[in-house]
């Protein structure tokens, strides 16, 4: 996923007396304010919706890890200052589920990202639809890498997946992909229209 670029230290930190939600909205306000930053400006850096953190900040959703570490990283707090959703959990068959164009869209200079099934927390696979925009490598400042791992399945157009350590590999609809997240990669389109992918990311 092109906007989340992390080298942090492993999936499960933890910490001790975890603050509750309420607490966490308001450090995460402060921090915010801070550093002079508007609602807008964070939730791009971290590549969540407006919405999303707003509702964070007023205690009205509990945000999923992913989205805890992304904001550990934009605002620059450590980890015993944020609260971390432990990974495990008793409950079981939990379930989301996105409308059709019903996502949350975070765009960047070479993607356009939909974000799907945002409500659900404490999952490890984060799943988007991405118009990919880019149509020359180069408009890529650096490589992206993150933590985990991804399949990318193309639903529509083509395009050429840019790896570090391998070839470029030219892909057509229909065509799937599964490759270590954390090797520097990048997407440009080839075809007259932006191609569309699906994306599962997952933290490993």
């Amino acid at each position: 996923m092109e906007p989340v670029q992390t080298e942090d230290a492993g999936p499960m930190a933890e910490v001790g007396d975890a603050p509750d939600g309420q607490v966490l909205g308001q450090m995460i306000r402060l921090a915010r304010k801070e550093k002079g930053l508007t609602l807008e400006d964070v939730a791009k850096a971290a590549a969540i919706g407006r919405s999303t953190l707003s509702k964070i900040e007023n205690n009205l959703t509990k945000p999923s890890f992913d989205i805890i570490r992304r904001l550990m990283q934009t605002l620059d707090l450590k980890t015993p200052q944020l609260f971390l959703q432990s990974g495990k959990s008793d409950i079981s068959g939990r379930r989301d589920y996105t409308l059709t164009g019903k996502g949350e869209h975070q765009e960047t200079a070479t993607y356009d990202h939909e974000l799907l099934c945002t409500e659900l927390t404490s999952k490890r696979m984060l799943p988007y639809i991405s118009t990919i925009k880019a149509r020359d490598v180069s408009e890529y400042e650096n490589w992206v890498r993150h933590r985990g791992e991804e399949f990318m399945y193309v639903i529509s157009g083509s395009l050429t997946l840019y790896t570090e350590h391998y070839r470029p590999l030219m892909m057509v609809a229909g065509d799937s992909v599964y490759y270590d997240s954390s090797m520097g990669h990048g997407c440009v389109s080839t075809s007259d229209e932006d191609a569309r992918v699906l994306w599962v990311s997952l933290e490993i």
